[in-house]
């Protein structure tokens, strides 16, 4: 109970369906289709939760958001290793001649496969969308270390100057050896013009 074969067995408790008067071909077509339609639901929620971390990786990026990202994007891949060969196995059934297929059951799995390409299309989109996200979480991270470094250079044009100005003056020449050691530490205005300068 509660798996994806749960209408197909309504199907055939219901006295005068087509499917109990249908053959093992068009059994086989409707346990087919009810395994590719549980899908949909399930990419349904990733999508939806995608969108919600798009919101959440513009406003508020974190390490735990690209995990969830992450996250998604191996359900997608699994996903897509699952549907890959039924796709490929349904293409084979609708190609060949088989007897055991009547060629109205070919027509309904023709339905089966262009679902399966449409489920990789959707898994494809998803997982080119996760991808987006992690590029836009990696830009907003990238902008806010460029806003760092932007104040950290500010800082340090600032006080370099005055780092330099201050090494010169903590050499301590001795003036009474030669003139041109640092005569203006004999100034009377020598401090406030060194600050002035500063």
């Amino acid at each position: 109970p509660g798996d994806c074969f749960e209408p197909v067995r309504a199907r055939l408790r219901k006295d005068g369906s087509r499917l109990r008067s249908g053959g093992a071909d068009f059994l086989a077509y409707h346990l087919i289709d009810s395994v590719i339609d549980g899908y949909f639901p399930l990419l349904e929620r990733l999508g939806e939760r995608l969108e919600d971390l798009e919101n959440v990786v513009i406003d508020h990026p974190s390490r735990a958001v690209v995990a969830q990202i992450h996250d998604i994007k191996r359900e997608l891949l699994l996903i897509r290793r699952a549907v890959w060969p039924l796709r490929e196995a349904i293409n084979s059934l609708v190609r060949e001649e088989l007897p055991m297929i009547t060629p109205e059951t070919r027509i309904f799995l023709r339905d089966c496969y262009d679902h399966c390409v449409q489920i990789i299309d959707l898994v494809e989109s998803y997982r080119e969308l996760g991808s987006g996200l992690m590029d836009v979480y990696l830009s907003n991270v990238s902008n806010r270390m460029n806003e760092v470094m932007k104040v950290l250079t500010i800082i340090t044009t600032i006080f370099v100057p005055l780092t330099f100005v201050a090494g010169v003056y903590g050499m301590n020449f001795n003036p009474e050896k030669s003139p041109w050691n640092m005569p203006e530490l004999n100034a009377y205005w020598g401090y406030p013009m060194a600050m002035v300068a500063m």
